[in-house]
Parts: structure tokens; sequence; C-alpha cells
């Protein structure tokens, strides 16, 4: 209690420290700038502006359909091979995009790190809020597509598309708290995260069907890789968007307990990334 007034007094708490992402959500208005500023920083100087968003998955998708539906002759054995390769795609490009960026972010705001105290916190995820900004016009694109097509939806595989996307920007996010925090003392964590991002494609069913790797792996090493939340969230988007526009019988019949299990994951995954970046921020100003 106060002396003077009798007032309770504020607990005092240890400076540059907070409450984690709660502190987040109690300054989305700061969480806007930042997205907003890395936005107009990204697009700086540019010509084409926000339509760079879209040349690389494009560039991508040119490229896998070509090397793989022409050639491979994958366009020919999946129905609508287009739409598969694509919703796949620009899900395990938001992740990418998301991981990647929110590992740089510590250090690439290192000026204002040092002159400022603000939650931490808010550098990754204003990143992940950028990735979804860049993912959202994609997957209107894939909408638009699966329409002209037939597609014809449940209210489930909504909702599974909806979850994915929850899945991979709560994946990316703890994965780059995690190595966006140890990224500021050790620049190696920076590569390690691209060698992640450029394999990240191949390590679920984006290029290729999930019945090809139960064909050619052991059962305790398929279930290995469906626990992959990119894997659950892939096969969740295929069977939204692709599924209803064909009548193969190609997803995955324990989809949703993957997915589920994917979620948890993510989860773990952010509760370690929090608990990291928590035991670490003390040294950013310092380290950086």
């Amino acid at each position: 209690m106060s002396a003077r007034t009798g007032d309770p007094v504020p607990e005092m708490v240890d400076p540059g420290r907070g409450s984690g992402l709660a502190d987040v959500a109690r300054r989305r208005y700061l969480l806007q700038l930042l997205t907003r500023k890395d936005v107009q920083v990204r697009y700086r100087g540019s010509v084409l502006g926000w339509a760079w968003s879209f040349v690389k998955p494009a560039t991508q998708f040119l490229v896998y359909f070509l090397a793989l539906g022409v050639f491979l002759q994958l366009n020919r054995s999946i129905e609508h091979f287009p739409i598969y390769l694509f919703s796949g795609l620009i899900l395990v490009t938001f992740f990418c995009e998301g991981f990647a960026n929110s590992t740089r972010s510590l250090v690439d705001n290192g000026a204002l790190i040092k002159k400022i105290y603000l939650p931490r916190e808010l550098f990754p995820v204003a990143t992940i809020y950028v990735a979804l900004v860049n993912f959202l016009p994609q997957m209107a694109i894939l909408l638009i597509a699966c329409l002209t097509v037939g597609w014809t939806p449940t209210v489930s595989q909504i909702a599974g598309v909806l979850l994915a996307t929850l899945i991979v920007m709560v994946f990316a996010l703890g994965l780059g708290m995690l190595f966006g925090a140890a990224n500021v003392s050790v620049r190696d964590s920076q590569n390690f995260v691209d060698l992640i991002v450029m394999v990240a494609p191949w390590t679920s069913p984006v290029l290729y069907q999930w019945g090809m790797v139960r064909d050619v792996m052991p059962d305790w090493l398929f279930t290995v890789y469906q626990l992959n939340p990119i894997t659950a969230a892939v096969n969740l988007m295929h069977q939204g968007f692709w599924y209803p526009t064909t009548e193969s019988a190609g997803i995955s019949p324990d989809t949703w307990l993957f997915a589920g299990i994917g979620l948890a994951t993510s989860l773990a995954v952010l509760a370690a990334g929090q608990y990291v970046f928590r035991r670490l921020e003390g040294r950013f100003a310092q380290d950086l």
C-alpha cells in the first residue's frame, strides 16, 4: 500500500520482461504498425510492388507443373493435377515465408530493439501476418480455379482448410520464435532454416501423392511422415480444394486424426518457442 494515498503499489517486474504472446494481444495497434511497416519496406522502390507476392508461387508452380506434370506425366495420373499442385504449394510457401522471415525478424529490427522496449514477440508475429496477407490472395485464385471445374465442398472440407491454415500459422510462429531467438546469438541458425525451407516442399505430399510414400515406406516410418504438421495441413488443403473437384479416392482415411495431432504438435512447438524466446530475450539488445 502507498504510504500517502493508500493505493496498492503495482507489482515490480524486471526491466524488459513481459507476458510473452499475451502482450502482443494487448498491443494490437503496435502489431498493425509493424505489419504495415514490413509490407512497405518489402516493396519500397519496386515497380511491380504487391504483384511480387504472386510471382514466386506462380514461377514455382510453372516449374513444378512442367517438370512433374508434363515431363513425368503426373498430369495424366492425377486428376486436375494443377489444382492438386497449387493447393499444396501455396500452403507450403506460406509456411516457408512465415518461418524464414520470423527467424530473421529480430536481427532485421535490431536497431529498433536496441533503442526502445516493446514486446519482442511482436516482430515474429508481424512477419506471420505479412505471410498471411500474401497467402490469402493466392487462395482466392485457387478458389476461382476450383469453381471453374465444379468445386462442391462440404462444410467439413471448408473447416479443414481453415484448420490447415491455423496449423501452418502456429507451427511457423513457434519455429520462427525458437530459431529467431537462437539466431540473435548464433547466426548459423538462419542458414539452418534456409535448409529446412529448401526441402519443405518435398517432406509433404505437395509434388506427389501420399500413396506413393505409403507404398515405399515401412508402416512405422509412414506414420512418422504423417505426424509432420505440414503433411497433415497439406492433406486438409487437398481435401478441401482438390478432392471436391474429382471422383478420386486419394485422401488419407486418417486425415482428421493426424490433423488433430498436427495441431497439438504445433501448439507444443509454439509453447517451446515461447519458452526459449523468454529465456533468451534478456540478451537480445546486448547481442544485437
